[in-house]
């Protein structure tokens, strides 16, 4: 591939494809998918991906905020977007962009009940994660206003799981889940008209697919980054050598003099650091990349825009690519090697970082 650019993230949309309909036979026929491109396509890059899941038949796409979704249509996005935060002042550029929202509070309901344009709406309730949304018992008062302001047109209630992955909170997910199917009944029935209701996530999906309702929100399992073999990574970060040198024994590498060389080394520069949104955690060996087939760990402390590995053992030359994480450095395997998740390695990329899209 011919680019100017060293340090380049490689998005594979067929894999995203393939991760979508996998998702999509775990679910009835008829439930809706509404896909999350939020934090930029976590990281991906979110037009191209919205564009692409516009082509294969999403329901919807969700954002964080009103400025995500404005991004989406200029850039040409025609299907509806959901923002799960769309703030106190962004009412004005909601309704010119055609955007739905997400209420969750009674000073969001206000808002929109005083500004008297018609407005898509989906309200948001809380069954345990204690973030965002109304409670069970303000069912009857936010119903009554829905129905005294006929211009809030009500397409879904919807919650969020607090963890559907960990097999230890399954019970608690259940909870939630049929907690969530009481809330949304009751709320239809005051309302008298019939919603979408949603709760799912992936993990919500791949664990429990017998409570799916009629629509469910995927987000890390089109990036294929959860824990599941049917699922693929569709992204590879890469960089290349950029300067080769030899190290004696007792000599420092990269700031604070934290790595003291042990014997004598050949270490090589890689041009990508924290400033990329490389954690600076895998400094020290706790994390290593690969070069041609050799895992070579990263030494001395990442830098704002690069890192420096050990390839005393591994035969290479100024230019050699590089892989930071792809098909033999997974996202997951990064992320519990510093204790987090994927979805924070994916989501700090930053965007000075050069998109690739193949397979489009």
């Amino acid at each position: 591939m011919n680019n100017i650019h060293e340090t380049i993230l490689t998005v594979d949309l067929e894999k995203l494809a393939k991760n979508f309909f996998y998702l999509k036979k775990l679910i009835r026929p008829k439930t809706k998918i509404i896909g999350v491109v939020k934090a930029f396509g976590y990281g991906h890059g979110d037009l191209k991906i919205a564009k692409k899941l516009e082509k294969l038949g999403v329901y919807a796409l969700w954002v964080t905020d009103f400025e995500e979704a404005i991004n989406l249509r200029k850039g040409g996005v025609k299907t509806k977007i959901i923002v799960a935060n769309p703030g106190s002042k962004s009412y004005e550029e909601i309704i010119k962009y055609n955007i739905d929202v997400i209420i969750y509070s009674y000073k969001m309901l206000q808002l929109y009940i005083l500004n008297k344009k018609p407005v898509n709406v989906h309200i948001k309730f809380n069954t345990g994660m204690n973030r965002y949304g109304f409670e069970k018992e303000d069912i009857p008062s936010v119903a009554s206003q829905i129905k005294d302001n006929p211009h809030l047109n009500v397409l879904s209630t919807c919650s969020h799981l607090s963890d559907a992955e960990n097999e230890l909170s399954k019970k608690f997910a259940k909870k939630q889940i049929d907690l969530f199917k009481q809330i949304s009944s009751e709320f239809n029935n005051l309302i008298e008209k019939k919603t979408l209701s949603h709760i799912l996530n992936t993990y919500g999906i791949l664990n429990h697919s017998s409570d799916c309702l009629d629509a469910v929100r995927i987000g890390i399992g089109l990036y294929g980054c959860a824990k599941n073999k049917f699922l693929s990574p569709i992204a590879s970060l890469n960089s290349v050598i950029t300067q080769i040198r030899k190290v004696e024994r007792g000599e420092r590498v990269g700031y604070g003099n934290s790595f003291i060389c042990e014997k004598d080394m050949k270490i090589a520069i890689v041009p990508i650091g924290y400033a990329d949104g490389l954690n600076r955690g895998l400094s020290n060996k706790v994390g290593h990349v690969v070069l041609n087939n050799k895992n070579c760990p990263i030494i001395g402390k990442i830098s704002m825009g690069t890192l420096t590995i050990d390839i005393t053992n591994v035969k290479a030359c100024e230019g050699d690519v590089v892989e930071i994480f792809g098909v033999n450095n997974s996202i997951l395997s990064i992320a519990n090697s510093i204790s987090t998740i994927p979805y924070e390695i994916l989501s700090c990329l930053n965007r000075r970082i050069k998109r690739v899209y193949i397979n489009v």
